[in-house]
Protein backbone atom coordinates (compact mmCIF):
# COMPACT_ATOMS: atom_id res chain seq x y z
CA UNK A 1 0.00 0.00 0.00
CA UNK A 2 2.75 2.43 0.97
CA UNK A 3 4.69 1.62 -2.19
CA UNK A 4 1.66 2.33 -4.39
CA UNK A 5 0.97 5.65 -2.59
CA UNK A 6 4.61 6.65 -3.10
CA UNK A 7 4.42 5.73 -6.78
CA UNK A 8 1.29 7.83 -7.21
CA UNK A 9 2.92 10.85 -5.58
CA UNK A 10 6.04 10.45 -7.70
CA UNK A 11 3.88 10.21 -10.81
CA UNK A 12 2.07 13.45 -9.97
CA UNK A 13 5.26 15.30 -9.05
CA UNK A 14 7.15 14.05 -12.13
CA UNK A 15 5.37 16.62 -14.29
CA UNK A 16 7.14 19.42 -12.41
CA UNK A 17 10.13 17.59 -10.97
CA UNK A 18 11.30 14.92 -13.40
CA UNK A 19 13.53 12.20 -12.03
CA UNK A 20 17.21 13.16 -11.91
CA UNK A 21 20.34 11.05 -11.76
CA UNK A 22 23.56 12.07 -10.03
CA UNK A 23 26.58 10.27 -11.47
CA UNK A 24 29.54 9.57 -9.17
CA UNK A 25 32.76 8.60 -10.92
CA UNK A 26 35.63 6.90 -9.04
CA UNK A 27 38.61 4.58 -9.77
CA UNK A 28 36.47 1.53 -9.22
CA UNK A 29 33.89 2.69 -11.71
CA UNK A 30 30.97 4.99 -12.26
CA UNK A 31 27.89 4.91 -10.08
CA UNK A 32 24.79 7.03 -10.03
CA UNK A 33 22.24 8.10 -7.47
CA UNK A 34 18.68 8.38 -8.61
CA UNK A 35 16.71 11.34 -7.19
CA UNK A 36 13.05 10.68 -7.44
CA UNK A 37 10.48 13.55 -7.53
CA UNK A 38 9.51 13.08 -3.86
CA UNK A 39 13.15 13.31 -2.78
CA UNK A 40 13.61 16.50 -4.79
CA UNK A 41 10.39 17.98 -3.31
CA UNK A 42 11.50 17.13 0.24
CA UNK A 43 14.90 18.74 -0.40
CA UNK A 44 13.30 21.92 -1.78
CA UNK A 45 10.84 22.20 1.13
CA UNK A 46 13.63 21.72 3.66
CA UNK A 47 15.77 24.37 1.98
CA UNK A 48 12.83 26.81 1.89
CA UNK A 49 12.17 26.25 5.61
CA UNK A 50 15.82 26.86 6.49
CA UNK A 51 15.92 30.00 4.34
CA UNK A 52 12.64 31.34 5.83
CA UNK A 53 13.82 30.69 9.41
CA UNK A 54 17.08 32.50 8.67
CA UNK A 55 15.18 35.51 7.27
CA UNK A 56 12.84 35.66 10.32
CA UNK A 57 15.70 35.48 12.86
CA UNK A 58 17.65 38.14 10.94
CA UNK A 59 14.64 40.47 10.89
CA UNK A 60 14.17 40.06 14.66
CA UNK A 61 17.81 40.96 15.24
CA UNK A 62 17.51 44.00 12.95
CA UNK A 63 14.33 45.19 14.71
CA UNK A 64 16.01 44.80 18.11
CA UNK A 65 19.05 46.77 16.94
CA UNK A 66 16.89 49.57 15.52
CA UNK A 67 14.78 49.70 18.69
CA UNK A 68 17.90 49.82 20.87
CA UNK A 69 19.32 52.70 18.80
CA UNK A 70 16.04 54.64 19.05
CA UNK A 71 15.87 54.14 22.84
CA UNK A 72 19.50 55.25 23.14
CA UNK A 73 18.76 58.48 21.27
CA UNK A 74 15.65 59.10 23.36
CA UNK A 75 17.58 58.55 26.59
CA UNK A 76 20.34 60.89 25.43
CA UNK A 77 17.81 63.61 24.59
CA UNK A 78 16.01 63.06 27.90
CA UNK A 79 19.31 63.29 29.80
CA UNK A 80 20.23 66.54 28.04
CA UNK A 81 16.76 68.00 28.71
CA UNK A 82 16.99 66.88 32.35
CA UNK A 83 20.37 68.58 32.85
CA UNK A 84 19.27 71.75 31.03
CA UNK A 85 16.07 72.03 33.06
CA UNK A 86 17.97 71.40 36.29
CA UNK A 87 20.50 74.14 35.47
CA UNK A 88 17.72 76.57 34.54
CA UNK A 89 15.82 75.89 37.76
CA UNK A 90 18.99 76.27 39.85
CA UNK A 91 19.76 79.58 38.14
CA UNK A 92 16.19 80.80 38.59
CA UNK A 93 16.19 79.77 42.25
CA UNK A 94 19.47 81.64 42.87
CA UNK A 95 18.11 84.70 41.06
CA UNK A 96 14.90 84.67 43.08
CA UNK A 97 16.82 84.25 46.32
CA UNK A 98 19.13 87.18 45.42
CA UNK A 99 16.14 89.37 44.53
CA UNK A 100 14.46 88.45 47.82
CA UNK A 101 17.57 89.33 49.83
CA UNK A 102 17.97 92.65 48.01
CA UNK A 103 14.28 93.49 48.49
CA UNK A 104 14.49 92.71 52.21
CA UNK A 105 17.58 94.90 52.54
CA UNK A 106 15.76 97.78 50.82
CA UNK A 107 12.72 97.17 52.99
CA UNK A 108 14.70 97.33 56.24
CA UNK A 109 16.58 100.41 55.02
CA UNK A 110 13.24 102.10 54.27
CA UNK A 111 11.93 101.15 57.71
CA UNK A 112 15.03 102.62 59.34
CA UNK A 113 14.60 105.86 57.34
CA UNK A 114 10.93 106.07 58.34
CA UNK A 115 11.89 105.52 61.99
CA UNK A 116 14.41 108.36 61.79
CA UNK A 117 11.82 110.67 60.21
CA UNK A 118 9.30 109.75 62.88
CA UNK A 119 11.89 110.59 65.57
CA UNK A 120 12.47 114.02 64.01
CA UNK A 121 8.72 114.70 63.87
CA UNK A 122 8.27 113.68 67.51
CA UNK A 123 11.18 115.91 68.55
CA UNK A 124 9.63 118.85 66.66
CA UNK A 125 6.25 118.22 68.28
CA UNK A 126 7.90 118.08 71.71
CA UNK A 127 9.67 121.40 71.04
CA UNK A 128 6.36 123.00 69.96
CA UNK A 129 4.65 121.77 73.15
CA UNK A 130 7.49 123.16 75.26
CA UNK A 131 7.24 126.55 73.53
CA UNK A 132 3.47 126.62 73.99
CA UNK A 133 3.91 125.88 77.69
CA UNK A 134 6.51 128.69 77.98
CA UNK A 135 4.15 131.14 76.25
CA UNK A 136 1.34 130.27 78.67
CA UNK A 137 3.66 130.81 81.69
CA UNK A 138 4.80 134.16 80.28
CA UNK A 139 1.22 135.22 79.63
CA UNK A 140 0.22 134.38 83.22
CA UNK A 141 3.22 136.32 84.51
CA UNK A 142 2.32 139.23 82.25
CA UNK A 143 -1.27 139.31 83.50
CA UNK A 144 -0.09 139.24 87.11
CA UNK A 145 2.41 142.02 86.40
CA UNK A 146 -0.24 144.18 84.72
CA UNK A 147 -2.49 143.70 87.76
CA UNK A 148 0.35 144.71 90.08
CA UNK A 149 1.08 147.73 87.85
CA UNK A 150 -2.55 148.87 88.02
CA UNK A 151 -2.53 148.47 91.79
CA UNK A 152 0.71 150.49 92.00
CA UNK A 153 -0.79 153.28 89.85
CA UNK A 154 -3.79 153.39 92.20
CA UNK A 155 -1.50 153.73 95.16
CA UNK A 156 0.44 156.49 93.36
CA UNK A 157 -2.79 158.42 92.73
CA UNK A 158 -3.79 158.07 96.39
CA UNK A 159 -0.40 159.26 97.57
CA UNK A 160 -0.44 162.16 95.11
CA UNK A 161 -3.75 163.30 96.63
CA UNK A 162 -2.16 163.31 100.04
CA UNK A 163 0.96 165.14 98.86
CA UNK A 164 -0.36 168.61 99.65
CA UNK A 165 -1.05 167.80 103.32
CA UNK A 166 2.08 165.72 104.13
CA UNK A 167 5.60 166.36 102.81
CA UNK A 168 6.61 162.92 104.02
CA UNK A 169 3.81 161.40 101.93
CA UNK A 170 5.18 163.30 98.94
CA UNK A 171 8.59 161.75 99.43
CA UNK A 172 6.96 158.33 99.76
CA UNK A 173 4.89 158.98 96.61
CA UNK A 174 8.00 159.91 94.65
CA UNK A 175 9.66 156.75 95.82
CA UNK A 176 6.63 154.70 94.84
CA UNK A 177 6.51 156.41 91.43
CA UNK A 178 10.18 155.56 90.84
CA UNK A 179 9.51 151.96 91.79
CA UNK A 180 6.50 151.86 89.48
CA UNK A 181 8.57 153.24 86.61
CA UNK A 182 11.23 150.57 87.18
CA UNK A 183 8.56 147.87 87.33
CA UNK A 184 6.94 149.13 84.13
CA UNK A 185 10.32 149.08 82.36
CA UNK A 186 10.95 145.51 83.46
CA UNK A 187 7.46 144.55 82.34
CA UNK A 188 8.02 146.14 78.94
CA UNK A 189 11.29 144.22 78.48
CA UNK A 190 9.56 140.95 79.53
CA UNK A 191 6.73 141.59 77.07
CA UNK A 192 9.21 142.24 74.25
CA UNK A 193 11.13 139.01 75.02
CA UNK A 194 7.87 137.04 75.25
CA UNK A 195 6.66 138.36 71.90
CA UNK A 196 10.01 137.45 70.32
CA UNK A 197 9.89 133.89 71.71
CA UNK A 198 6.29 133.58 70.56
CA UNK A 199 7.22 134.57 67.00
CA UNK A 200 10.13 132.10 67.04
CA UNK A 201 7.83 129.33 68.31
CA UNK A 202 5.35 130.04 65.52
CA UNK A 203 8.14 129.83 62.93
CA UNK A 204 9.36 126.51 64.41
CA UNK A 205 5.78 125.17 64.47
CA UNK A 206 5.27 126.06 60.80
CA UNK A 207 8.55 124.33 59.90
CA UNK A 208 7.54 121.28 61.92
CA UNK A 209 4.19 121.10 60.09
CA UNK A 210 5.97 121.29 56.73
CA UNK A 211 8.43 118.58 57.82
CA UNK A 212 5.56 116.37 59.00
CA UNK A 213 3.79 116.77 55.64
CA UNK A 214 7.02 115.93 53.77
CA UNK A 215 7.64 112.85 55.91
CA UNK A 216 4.06 111.65 55.48
CA UNK A 217 4.46 111.95 51.70
CA UNK A 218 7.78 110.06 51.86
CA UNK A 219 6.12 107.37 53.98
CA UNK A 220 3.41 106.96 51.31
CA UNK A 221 6.09 106.65 48.60
CA UNK A 222 7.97 104.07 50.67
CA UNK A 223 4.76 102.11 51.28
CA UNK A 224 3.94 102.07 47.55
CA UNK A 225 7.47 100.93 46.65
CA UNK A 226 7.37 98.22 49.32
CA UNK A 227 4.03 97.03 47.94
CA UNK A 228 5.53 96.68 44.45
CA UNK A 229 8.57 94.84 45.83
CA UNK A 230 6.43 92.45 47.87
CA UNK A 231 4.13 91.80 44.90
CA UNK A 232 7.08 90.87 42.67
CA UNK A 233 8.55 88.64 45.38
CA UNK A 234 5.25 86.88 45.98
CA UNK A 235 4.77 86.28 42.24
CA UNK A 236 8.32 84.93 41.90
CA UNK A 237 7.84 82.60 44.86
CA UNK A 238 4.59 81.21 43.49
CA UNK A 239 6.27 80.65 40.11
CA UNK A 240 9.13 78.78 41.81
CA UNK A 241 6.86 76.67 44.02
CA UNK A 242 4.49 75.52 41.25
CA UNK A 243 6.89 73.08 39.49
CA UNK A 244 8.06 71.68 42.85
CA UNK A 245 4.48 70.97 43.88
CA UNK A 246 3.95 69.27 40.51
CA UNK A 247 6.76 66.84 41.39
CA UNK A 248 5.00 65.54 44.47
CA UNK A 249 1.58 65.54 42.77
CA UNK A 250 3.00 63.49 39.86
CA UNK A 251 4.71 61.12 42.29
CA UNK A 252 1.44 60.67 44.22
CA UNK A 253 2.91 62.04 47.47
CA UNK A 254 1.05 64.57 49.67
CA UNK A 255 3.16 67.75 49.71
CA UNK A 256 1.78 68.86 53.09
CA UNK A 257 2.60 65.56 54.77
CA UNK A 258 6.02 65.53 53.12
CA UNK A 259 6.80 69.06 54.36
CA UNK A 260 5.78 68.11 57.89
CA UNK A 261 8.16 65.15 57.80
CA UNK A 262 11.00 67.29 56.42
CA UNK A 263 10.51 69.95 59.12
CA UNK A 264 10.48 67.30 61.84
CA UNK A 265 13.63 65.67 60.38
CA UNK A 266 15.69 68.83 59.79
CA UNK A 267 15.58 70.65 63.14
CA UNK A 268 18.15 72.28 65.44
CA UNK A 269 18.51 75.72 66.98
CA UNK A 270 20.98 77.45 69.27
CA UNK A 271 23.29 80.37 69.80
CA UNK A 272 23.11 83.43 72.07
CA UNK A 273 19.94 85.52 72.04
CA UNK A 274 19.92 89.31 72.15
CA UNK A 275 16.92 91.47 73.16
CA UNK A 276 14.80 92.72 70.28
CA UNK A 277 14.21 96.47 70.24
CA UNK A 278 10.80 97.33 68.78
CA UNK A 279 9.98 100.93 67.95
CA UNK A 280 6.58 102.08 69.26
CA UNK A 281 6.64 105.38 67.44
CA UNK A 282 4.04 106.32 64.83
CA UNK A 283 3.26 104.27 61.71
CA UNK A 284 2.52 101.04 63.54
CA UNK A 285 -0.09 99.91 61.01
CA UNK A 286 2.28 100.25 58.04
CA UNK A 287 5.09 98.52 59.93
CA UNK A 288 2.85 95.64 61.04
CA UNK A 289 1.40 95.16 57.53
CA UNK A 290 4.80 95.12 55.81
CA UNK A 291 6.27 92.93 58.53
CA UNK A 292 3.45 90.43 58.06
CA UNK A 293 4.04 90.31 54.28
CA UNK A 294 7.80 89.99 54.81
CA UNK A 295 7.25 87.14 57.26
CA UNK A 296 4.94 85.49 54.72
CA UNK A 297 7.65 85.71 52.05
CA UNK A 298 10.21 84.27 54.46
CA UNK A 299 7.82 81.40 55.19
CA UNK A 300 7.44 80.66 51.44
CA UNK A 301 11.25 80.76 51.06
CA UNK A 302 11.44 78.22 53.88
CA UNK A 303 8.87 76.09 52.01
CA UNK A 304 11.07 76.20 48.89
CA UNK A 305 14.04 75.05 50.95
CA UNK A 306 11.94 72.25 52.44
CA UNK A 307 10.75 71.24 48.94
CA UNK A 308 14.38 71.14 47.82
CA UNK A 309 15.32 68.84 50.70
CA UNK A 310 12.30 66.64 49.98
CA UNK A 311 13.13 66.49 46.24
CA UNK A 312 16.69 65.43 47.07
CA UNK A 313 15.25 62.65 49.22
CA UNK A 314 12.90 61.33 46.52
CA UNK A 315 14.19 58.75 43.97
CA UNK A 316 13.48 60.92 40.90
CA UNK A 317 16.37 59.99 38.61
CA UNK A 318 17.05 56.99 36.34
CA UNK A 319 18.97 54.06 37.82
CA UNK A 320 20.47 53.33 34.37
CA UNK A 321 21.72 56.17 32.16
CA UNK A 322 23.46 53.99 29.57
CA UNK A 323 21.63 52.59 26.54
CA UNK A 324 18.88 50.23 27.76
CA UNK A 325 15.39 48.90 27.06
CA UNK A 326 12.38 48.64 29.36
CA UNK A 327 11.37 44.97 29.29
CA UNK A 328 8.68 44.79 31.98
CA UNK A 329 6.65 47.54 33.71
CA UNK A 330 5.22 47.73 37.22
CA UNK A 331 1.95 45.80 37.65
CA UNK A 332 0.36 42.34 37.26
CA UNK A 333 2.43 39.84 35.28
CA UNK A 334 1.74 36.13 34.71
CA UNK A 335 -0.97 36.12 37.38
CA UNK A 336 1.26 37.72 40.03
CA UNK A 337 2.22 41.28 41.01
CA UNK A 338 5.45 42.59 39.50
CA UNK A 339 6.49 45.20 42.09
CA UNK A 340 9.23 46.90 40.09
CA UNK A 341 10.54 48.05 36.72
CA UNK A 342 12.84 45.89 34.53
CA UNK A 343 15.55 47.60 32.45
CA UNK A 344 17.70 45.48 30.13
CA UNK A 345 21.20 46.27 28.86
CA UNK A 346 24.63 44.70 28.59
CA UNK A 347 26.23 42.81 31.47
CA UNK A 348 28.15 45.13 33.78
CA UNK A 349 26.22 48.28 32.77
CA UNK A 350 26.58 50.77 35.70
CA UNK A 351 23.61 50.95 38.07
CA UNK A 352 23.26 54.29 39.87
CA UNK A 353 21.57 55.38 43.11
CA UNK A 354 18.45 57.42 42.33
CA UNK A 355 18.60 59.52 45.54
CA UNK A 356 20.85 60.05 48.54
CA UNK A 357 20.52 57.52 51.33
CA UNK A 358 22.13 54.73 53.37
CA UNK A 359 22.82 51.17 52.15
CA UNK A 360 20.93 48.73 54.40
CA UNK A 361 21.49 45.53 52.37
CA UNK A 362 24.25 44.53 49.96
CA UNK A 363 24.35 40.82 49.19
CA UNK A 364 22.40 37.77 48.05
CA UNK A 365 18.61 37.58 48.42
CA UNK A 366 16.33 34.80 47.19
CA UNK A 367 14.62 35.74 43.92
CA UNK A 368 16.55 39.01 43.64
CA UNK A 369 19.99 37.44 43.33
CA UNK A 370 22.64 40.03 44.17
CA UNK A 371 20.58 42.82 45.74
CA UNK A 372 21.25 46.34 47.09
CA UNK A 373 18.72 48.13 49.28
CA UNK A 374 19.10 51.87 49.98
CA UNK A 375 17.07 53.59 52.68
CA UNK A 376 16.23 57.22 51.93
CA UNK A 377 14.72 59.91 54.18
CA UNK A 378 10.97 60.26 54.62
CA UNK A 379 10.39 56.48 54.65
CA UNK A 380 11.51 55.76 51.05
CA UNK A 381 13.54 52.70 50.00
CA UNK A 382 14.93 51.64 46.60
CA UNK A 383 15.98 48.12 45.56
CA UNK A 384 18.36 47.05 42.77
CA UNK A 385 18.22 43.32 41.93
CA UNK A 386 19.85 40.67 39.69
CA UNK A 387 23.20 42.56 39.67
CA UNK A 388 26.41 40.97 38.48
CA UNK A 389 28.57 42.92 40.94
CA UNK A 390 28.00 45.07 44.06
CA UNK A 391 30.14 48.18 44.64
CA UNK A 392 28.77 49.34 48.02
CA UNK A 393 28.60 47.97 51.55
CA UNK A 394 26.04 48.04 54.37
CA UNK A 395 26.05 51.34 56.27
CA UNK A 396 27.65 53.30 53.43
CA UNK A 397 26.18 56.73 52.58
CA UNK A 398 25.53 57.27 48.86
CA UNK A 399 24.44 60.29 46.85
CA UNK A 400 22.26 60.54 43.76
CA UNK A 401 24.22 59.23 40.75
CA UNK A 402 26.73 57.11 42.75
CA UNK A 403 27.46 53.69 41.23
CA UNK A 404 26.09 50.85 43.38
CA UNK A 405 26.88 47.91 41.08
CA UNK A 406 26.71 46.39 37.61
CA UNK A 407 23.80 44.88 35.68
CA UNK A 408 23.60 41.10 35.63
CA UNK A 409 21.29 38.04 35.63
CA UNK A 410 21.65 36.57 39.12
CA UNK A 411 18.72 35.07 41.03
CA UNK A 412 15.41 34.29 39.32
CA UNK A 413 16.12 35.92 35.96
CA UNK A 414 15.72 35.05 32.28
CA UNK A 415 18.43 37.41 31.02
CA UNK A 416 20.66 40.34 31.85
CA UNK A 417 18.56 43.17 33.31
CA UNK A 418 17.97 45.35 36.39
CA UNK A 419 14.92 44.86 38.59
CA UNK A 420 14.34 48.31 40.17
CA UNK A 421 11.83 48.93 42.99
CA UNK A 422 10.64 52.04 44.88
CA UNK A 423 8.96 51.50 48.24
CA UNK A 424 7.63 53.81 50.94
CA UNK A 425 6.99 52.44 54.42
CA UNK A 426 7.19 48.95 52.90
CA UNK A 427 4.57 49.55 50.17
CA UNK A 428 5.71 49.11 46.56
CA UNK A 429 5.15 52.12 44.28
CA UNK A 430 5.42 52.46 40.50
CA UNK A 431 9.01 53.63 39.78
CA UNK A 432 8.05 55.12 36.40
CA UNK A 433 5.86 57.70 38.21
CA UNK A 434 8.89 59.08 40.05
CA UNK A 435 11.13 58.93 36.95
CA UNK A 436 8.57 60.82 34.82
CA UNK A 437 8.05 63.39 37.60
CA UNK A 438 11.77 64.06 37.77
CA UNK A 439 12.05 64.41 33.98
CA UNK A 440 9.03 66.77 33.78
CA UNK A 441 10.29 69.16 36.45
CA UNK A 442 14.06 68.99 36.31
Amino acid sequence: MKQRLSDRLNAKLERHLPEQRLFLKSEQGTRFVRMRPMTQAATLVGGALVLGWTAIVTSFFLIGAITSGTARDQNARAQIAYETRLAALSSERDTRATEAEQALERFYAALEEVSKMQGTVLASEQRVRELETGIEVIQRTLRRTVTERNEARGEVATLAARLDNAPEAAVQAERLAADSSATAGALAEALDATALERDEALIVAEGADAEIARMEMMAEVVAERNDRIFSRLETALETSLEPLEQVFASAGVSSDALLREVRSSYVGQGGPLSPVVVSTRGGGDLHDMDTARANGILDRLEDIDMYRLAAESLPLSMPVTASHRRTSPFGPRWGRMHEGLDLASATGTPILATAEGTVVHAGWSNGYGKLVKIRHPLGFETRYGHMSAINVSVGQRVSRGDKVGGMGSTGRSTGTHLHYEVRRNGQALDPITFINAGQDVF
